[in-house]
């Protein structure tokens, strides 16, 4: 395979990456929107604990469980704050 093809495999998962996370967003704010329905907290750090699990229990690498926990910790992060913002 030369480059421009592993570009061109990359260019592939990033589109695919980009619509998961919105898909993974758009979730986060209607559980923000029921959670404020219902008069809970927004911030649930045992489900944020369970899901930083799970997550590192899927994961196969060649990313250790470090790197993992650091990008899942941003777009909880991030999907935290949509929830903050758009809770209607």
């Amino acid at each position: 395979m030369n480059l421009d093809e592993l570009r061109s495999r990359i260019d592939r998962i990033d589109e695919k990456l980009v619509r998961l996370l919105n898909k993974r967003a758009e979730m986060a704010i209607r559980v923000g929107q029921l959670k404020s329905k219902e008069g809970s907290p927004v911030h649930d750090p045992e489900r944020e604990d369970e899901v930083l699990a799970r997550v590192k229990k899927l994961n196969d690498g060649p990313l250790d469980d470090k790197e993992i926990d650091a990008i899942y910790r941003q777009i909880i992060a991030i999907c935290l704050d949509l929830q903050n913002k758009r809770q209607d």
